[in-house]
């Protein structure tokens, strides 16, 4: 088996790889990225290549799966949000298109995406937990939720005029962990608690050995299908020890950042504060029952490996339904 994967320098990517390589199923993996990977195998091509260029499918010809992570978290460069909306859009939304129109042309039989919850939206009236068939609401001004939810909207027309290519959408939770992305494990281990409307809101993650087995689980049934992705048993918000209390309420607080955020990439978009304010837990029973997915990880056990790795002390023991 020839397998390509898109963003192999990314976060994701960097606890995928390894297993991929170790995989004895698998013949070749192809690393696409703009920048090389850090890991170096004789099993592994690196192609330096952006998703939208026009002779992707030349390369897509003779892999048999694509796993699609490359997609912009943060903003790409500073200022206002209209001066770099246009670009992450285009690279997220367009150049992904491009990667599916192009994959089915060459005749790619599987094509394994990693979506995300903030498809979804963290809302007010959002069940708990989320089930697959809930519609995608995403956050306005949160760019990453929009263009997630936008890529969904387009894969729905998409696969069902392209019957022939399964395609399989993981709904992954934040990931956290040694590879993860820098804001989200910062929100997970900072010393700093924010005033939320409900501290003992339940949240939610993703360890990122548990998303890397859950991709291998999907590459594994190249059915298709939309799963989503999480660990069990979610915890109150409250339960995160935390050394300092900040003094703004949720309005002070998106009022700060948005006069913080043209000034630091690192403070992610305007609109992700959202996010800690209403539930967004989803049901994993369906990627359970069909991929044979189980998370190694509940989200207590991520949260305490990740601030144990950063010489932090574990979370107690916590659970909410």
């Amino acid at each position: 088996m020839r397998v390509m994967v898109t963003g192999a320098a990314g976060h994701t990517a960097a606890a995928l790889l390894p297993k991929l390589l170790q995989h004895p199923d698998i013949e070749q993996v192809i690393a696409l990225d703009t920048q090389a990977p850090a890991l170096r195998s004789r099993k592994m091509h690196y192609l330096p290549l952006d998703i939208r260029d026009p002779q992707l499918e030349q390369h897509l010809s003779a892999v048999d799966c694509l796993i699609h992570l490359a997609f912009m978290v943060l903003s790409p460069r500073l200022g206002p949000q209209s001066r770099w909306r246009k670009e992450m859009q285009d690279v997220n939304v367009h150049g992904s298109q491009h990667l599916f129109q192009a994959a089915a042309k060459a005749c790619v039989g599987h094509v394994i995406y990693t979506s995300s919850v903030a498809a979804y939206g963290a809302w007010p009236d959002n069940p708990v937990p989320l089930e697959e068939n809930w519609p995608c609401r995403p956050v306005p001004g949160f760019a990453y939720s929009e263009d997630k939810a936008a890529l969904e909207s387009w894969l729905d027309d998409f696969c069902a005029q392209t019957p022939e290519m399964a395609v399989t959408r993981l709904r992954l939770h934040a990931i956290i962990g040694p590879h993860g992305q820098s804001l989200v494990n910062s929100i997970a281990t900072s010393a700093f608690a924010l005033r939320m409307q409900h501290p003992d809101l339940p949240i939610q993650c993703l360890h990122e050995d548990d998303a890397a087995s859950a991709l291998l689980a999907a590459l594994e049934h190249p059915h298709g299908g939309i799963f989503n992705i999480a660990a069990p048993d979610p915890i109150p918000w409250s339960s995160i020890p935390r050394r300092w209390h900040l003094p703004f309420n949720p309005r002070q607080l998106h009022q700060l950042h948005r006069s913080l955020r043209p000034f630091s990439r690192g403070l992610g978009d305007p609109g992700w504060l959202q996010v800690l304010e209403n539930p967004l837990i989803v049901d994993t029973r369906r990627a359970q029952q069909v991929l044979g997915w189980q998370a190694r990880y509940s989200v207590s056990d991520a949260l305490s490996a990740l601030r144990q790795a950063k010489g932090l002390s574990p979370l107690k023991a916590w659970s909410v339904s």
